[in-house]
């Protein structure tokens, strides 16, 4: 689908949302968020019957970002249980093209890959680990010095060399929402628009969200959260191993 802003006075814009065959405008108060759908057609019911998602798109626009002839190709997942989606104990996969999300309640039928990235942004040096569980609770774990700019694209380069060293299917745990929202869902809106936000700027690490795309092809790969410093042993040992590395690099 396509959106454009027709029309905006102070923080209320007429906003046309169209797709091959039909259209609607809807409007939005950046202020009160308050957003009116008129119920003309099949696409006015669809956005309304998934207004949260559409929602998600409005509320990440910096205000800046609101100006007549602003436009941005979006998608909507009919049905899509966005709750789940933010739930952070879920398990969120990219499988052959799709997206699912999945309680983490149950027996894991993958092996785990813990990642950890460790970044001084005082002498720009990174680090990061990559610890494979076996689903016998056997261990491997690999440090590596990184070339990143920042600690979200630290975190980002560790999970793409876990996909690089690991074939198979995997499930990959780490302490960056950054990694795990971009990989399952602001990377189907950048792909649409060139690799830029909803915002319309270019989006960061283009070159690195390629390279993982690519390795989470073609196979099952589970993206699970686990908050960091929190006394998770698995956790704590890469942000160790990934700060023994930095110093040593």
């Amino acid at each position: 689908m396509h959106l454009e802003i027709i029309e905006g006075t102070d923080k209320k814009f007429a906003i046309i949302i169209s797709d091959e065959s039909r259209q609607v405008v809807v409007t939005y108060d950046t202020s009160s968020k308050e957003l009116q759908i008129p119920l003309i057609n099949e696409l006015a019911e669809f956005i309304r019957r998934n207004e949260s998602q559409f929602r998600g798109i409005l509320h990440n626009k910096k205000s800046e970002s609101y100006y007549v002839g602003f436009r941005l190709d979006f998608s909507i997942i009919d049905g899509k249980d966005i709750s789940k989606f933010k739930d952070r104990n879920n398990i969120i996969i990219r499988e052959k093209g799709k997206v699912l999300v999945e309680s983490a309640v149950g027996k894991n039928r993958l092996p785990e890959v813990y990642t950890d990235a460790s970044y001084d942004e005082r002498v720009e040096k990174g680090a990061f680990c990559v610890l494979r569980k076996e689903l016998d609770g056997s261990y491997e774990a690999r440090e590596f010095v990184c070339e990143c700019q920042d600690s979200n694209s630290a975190e980002l380069e560790a999970v793409i060399r876990a996909l690089e060293i690991y074939e198979d299917d995997l499930r990959i745990i780490t302490d960056s929402q950054y990694v795990r929202k971009g990989i399952t869902e602001w990377i189907i809106h950048w792909k649409l628009n060139d690799w830029h936000t909803a915002n319309g700027t270019k989006a960061k690490n283009i070159d690195m969200w390629k390279r993982l795309d690519r390795l989470c092809e073609n196979r099952r790969v589970e993206f699970g959260y686990v908050k960091a410093h929190n006394n998770h042993f698995e956790n704590e040992y890469c942000d160790l191993m990934a700060r023994i590395k930095r110093e040593e690099g």
